[in-house]
C-alpha cells in the first residue's frame, strides 16, 4: 500500500489557519447568545430598565386607586338618605309671640316658618345670596370644582380656612339629609347628593328649599321666619339693606346674629354689598345708600323694642296648656309704639340713678297688657319687676282704704282730722312730720296723710278693706293688721295696675291677660279669647267719688309731676319706709299704667319719693301713649 506524505506547513499558514478555527469556534458558540454591549451602553439600559418597573408600579397602584375609590364613593351612596320629600326630621315643638299688630316680638326653640316659594321672595334678598355665597350657582352641576379651587388657595395664603367652596346645592344636600359631622365620607355624600339634587329639581326648587331650611341665628329657620323675627315683614318686601344682612348671616348665623352682634352682622352686610356689586347684581350707588342707612332690627333681644319680658310672662301663661311637639303661635296684646314708649321712658327716668331698678305696666280698660318693661335691660337681667317682685306699695295701697271708706258712706268733702293717731304700741308718722289738722277727705288723700288711713282703717274695719283689695284682683296675702293701711303686704305693679282698671273703666274687676289668640301648625286656631263677663264691682257714685280723690293727686297733691297737657289724669303715689319703694300708679283717657322703681335687694334710696321719678316716668310715658 503506498503511503502519502504529509507536506509540512508553514509557520504563517499555520497561525491564520489557527485564527480561522477560533473565529470558525467563536462563531458556533455566539449563535444563542447577545452581542455584549460596549461598556458606555450600560447605564442607559439601567435607566430604562427602572423606567419601565416604576411605570408597570405607577399604573398598577392607579388602577389600585382607581378601583378603591370607585368602591369608596359605591359605598358610600349605599348610604344615601331618600330626597324624594327634601327630608325634614323630627324635632320639639317652637313657641313664637306676636304683638296686636302681627309683629314679630319672641321666639323659643327653633322656629320653622312656612314654605315660600322663590315669586314671593325679594329679588334683593336672591341677588345677595347667590353674590355672596354662589355665584355660578346656575352654571354647575351641583359642585364646583372653580370655586373649590378658589377657596383653597384664598385659605392656602391666609394659613386658615377663609373661605368655603361648597355650592348652594351642597348646603341645602347638608341641611336637609346629612349630619354635621367633618368626616371624608360624609363630603361624598354631600358632592353625590347635590350631583343627585340637580337632576331630580329644577335649579328654582333647589334655591327655595335652601332658603327655606337655612339657620339665620337666634332660632330662625327659614327665610319667613328671619324677616319676621328680625324685621317684622315678609320675605317679599325686604329691602336691599335688610337682604344684605340677612345673606351675611348664612356664614356665621350664630356669631353674626343682629340681636346680639350688631356690630358684626352691620359689617358683615356690608361685604355682602360689596359682593353684590363685584358680581354686577346691584348698582354701586344702591349698595352706597343701603351701607349709609343699613337695616335695622325691630324684635328680639337688644334690639329697637323688645317687649321680652312681655313674652316670658305670656309663654309662662299658656305653658300648661300647650302641646310641646308643635310649633305655637301666640298673638298677643301687646301694642309695639306703647313698647318703645314704655322701654324710653322707663331708661330715661332711671338714667340718673345707678343702682335703681324699675318697671313699667299699661293696660286698656277691659284688662289687655298694652306694654311691659321690667326693668332697664332684659339682657342683663330676666327677672321682671312688673310680675315677679313683690314690693311694699306704701301710700299707693290707700286706693283701697279710700274705697273701701268710700262705700261706707264716706264722701271727698267730708272732714277729717289730720294728727297723730296711737294704735296699741304703734304710732304711726306722717311724711315728715307734717300734720294739717281738720281738712277734707280728699286732701287728706291727695297729701297721702298716713294718720288719716290709720283711722279711717279703724272706722270702718281691716277686714272691709282686704275684702275690697281682694275683689279688686289683688292676689297676695295681705296682713291684718293696723299697719296695713300704709301699705306693708308685699304685692305686684300686675296686680296694683290692674285694681286700678276697675275705677278706670266705671266700676268692673279685671283679671289682666296678654294673648288674644293661640294658634299651631297645621291646625290653625286652637283657642281664642272670648270677652270675660262683667264682674261685680264698684258702684257708679264710689268710682266718681275715687276719681274726685284721684285727681286732687295730680292737680294739687304729691304727684303734680304726673301732670298732663290736654287730658286730665289720676293717679297715687306710694312710698315706703326709708324710700325702699317708690310708685305711682294713674289712668287718662283709656289707658292705666303702674310704675315703680326700687334696689332688687330692698336697699333704701336716697329720698326717692313716689312723686319724684316713679310720677315723671309716667308722665313720659303717658304723654306719648296718648298723643294722637
Amino acid at each position: 500500500m503506498a503511503s502519502r506524505r504529509l507536506r509540512p506547513t508553514s509557520p504563517k499558514a499555520g497561525k491564520a489557519g489557527a485564527r480561522g478555527a477560533k473565529a470558525s469556534a467563536a462563531a458556533a458558540a455566539g449563535k444563542g447568545r447577545r452581542r455584549p454591549r460596549a461598556p458606555s451602553e450600560q447605564p442607559r439600559s439601567w435607566r430604562a430598565a427602572v423606567g419601565r418597573f416604576v411605570g408597570r408600579l405607577v399604573a398598577r397602584v392607579a388602577g389600585l386607586a382607581l378601583v378603591a375609590t370607585f368602591g369608596f364613593v359605591a359605598w358610600c351612596a349605599l348610604g344615601l338618605p331618600d330626597i324624594s320629600d327634601m327630608g325634614g326630621g323630627d324635632r320639639a315643638g317652637s313657641v313664637s309671640v306676636f304683638a296686636a299688630d302681627g309683629t314679630f316680638t319672641a321666639a323659643y326653640g327653633d322656629v320653622y316658618g312656612g314654605y315660600v316659594n322663590l315669586e314671593n321672595v325679594s329679588p334683593t334678598l336672591i341677588d345677595a345670596v347667590l353674590a355672596i355665597e354662589d355665584r355660578r350657582f346656575f352654571r354647575h352641576w351641583g359642585f364646583d370644582p372653580l370655586a373649590l379651587g378658589r377657596a383653597a388657595l384664598a385659605n392656602w395664603r391666609a394659613g386658615r380656612v377663609v373661605q368655603g367652596g361648597s355650592t348652594i346645592t351642597q348646603q341645602l344636600a347638608k341641611l336637609a339629609f346629612l349630619t354635621p359631622a367633618r368626616t371624608l365620607e360624609r363630603k361624598v355624600q354631600e358632592m353625590l347628593l347635590a350631583f343627585w339634587l340637580e337632576l331630580r329639581f329644577e335649579k328654582a326648587e333647589i334655591l327655595a328649599s335652601y332658603l327655606n331650611r337655612a339657620y339665620f341665628g337666634a332660632g330662625a329657620y327659614g327665610i319667613a321666619t328671619a324677616a319676621r323675627r328680625y324685621f317684622g315683614t315678609t320675605p317679599a318686601r325686604l329691602t336691599l339693606a335688610q337682604s344684605a344682612m340677612l345673606a351675611g348671616l348664612l356664614r356665621a348665623p350664630s356669631r353674626l346674629a343682629p340681636t346680639r352682634h350688631p356690630d358684626r352682622a352691620r359689617a358683615r352686610a356690608e361685604v355682602v354689598l360689596t359682593a353684590m356689586v363685584a358680581a354686577g347684581r346691584v348698582e354701586a350707588s344702591a349698595a352706597a345708600a343701603a351701607r349709609e342707612r343699613p337695616a335695622r332690627v325691630t324684635g328680639g333681644d337688644g334690639t329697637a323694642w323688645g317687649g321680652r319680658f312681655f313674652a316670658d310672662w305670656v309663654v309662662n301663661q299658656t305653658g300648661p296648656a300647650r302641646d310641646r311637639t308643635k310649633d305655637v303661635e301666640i298673638v298677643a296684646t301687646l301694642v309695639p309704639p306703647l313698647q318703645l314708649a314704655a322701654e324710653r321712658a322707663l331708661r330715661a327716668g332711671l338714667a340718673d340713678h345707678p343702682g335703681i331698678e324699675g318697671g313699667l305696666v299699661a293696660m286698656s280698660l277691659d284688662g289687655a297688657v298694652l306694654a311691659m318693661a321690667g326693668g332697664r335691660s332684659y339682657a342683663r337681667s330676666q327677672f321682671n319687676r312688673v310680675t315677679q317682685a313683690a314690693r311694699q306699695p306704701g301710700s299707693a295701697f290707700k286706693i283701697f282704704v279710700y274705697l273701701a271708706a268710700l262705700e261706707a258712706g264716706r264722701h271727698p268733702d267730708d272732714r277729717v282730722r289730720d294728727a297723730p293717731v296711737t294704735v296699741g304700741n304703734w304710732s304711726p308718722r306722717n311724711y315728715n312730720n307734717v300734720y294739717r289738722g281738720e281738712i277734707t277727705l280728699r286732701e287728706a288723700f291727695a297729701r297721702s296723710s298716713n294718720s288719716v288711713a290709720v283711722r279711717l282703717v279703724q272706722d270702718i274695719g281691716r277686714g272691709r278693706v282686704i275684702r275690697l283689695a281682694e275683689r279688686l284682683g289683688i292676689t297676695a296675702e295681705l296682713d291684718d293688721a293696723p299697719s296695713l293701711a300704709l301699705g306693708v303686704s308685699e304685692v305686684t305693679l300686675l296686680d296694683m295696675t290692674a285694681a286700678l282698671v276697675a275705677v278706670a273703666n266705671g266700676g268692673s274687676p279685671v283679671l289682666p291677660y296678654g294673648y288674644v289668640e293661640v294658634r299651631t301648625r297645621p291646625e290653625g286656631t286652637v283657642w281664642e279669647r272670648t270677652p270675660a263677663p262683667r264682674r261685680d264691682g264698684l258702684s257708679a257714685s264710689t268710682i266718681e267719688a275715687m276719681r274726685d280723690l284721684l285727681g286732687s293727686v295730680v292737680t294739687s297733691g304729691t304727684g303734680r309731676r304726673a301732670r298732663l297737657d290736654g287730658v286730665q289724669a289720676f293717679g297715687k303715689t306710694g312710698t315706703t319706709q326709708d324710700h325702699r319703694d317708690a310708685w305711682f300708679i294713674g289712668f287718662a283717657g283709656d289707658v292705666v299704667c303702674g310704675v315703680w322703681i326700687g334696689r332688687d335687694d330692698s336697699g333704701p334710696m336716697d329720698g326717692i319719693v313716689g312723686g319724684g321719678p316713679p310720677a315723671e316716668i309716667w308722665q313720659a310715658f303717658m304723654q306719648e301713649a296718648l298723643a294722637p
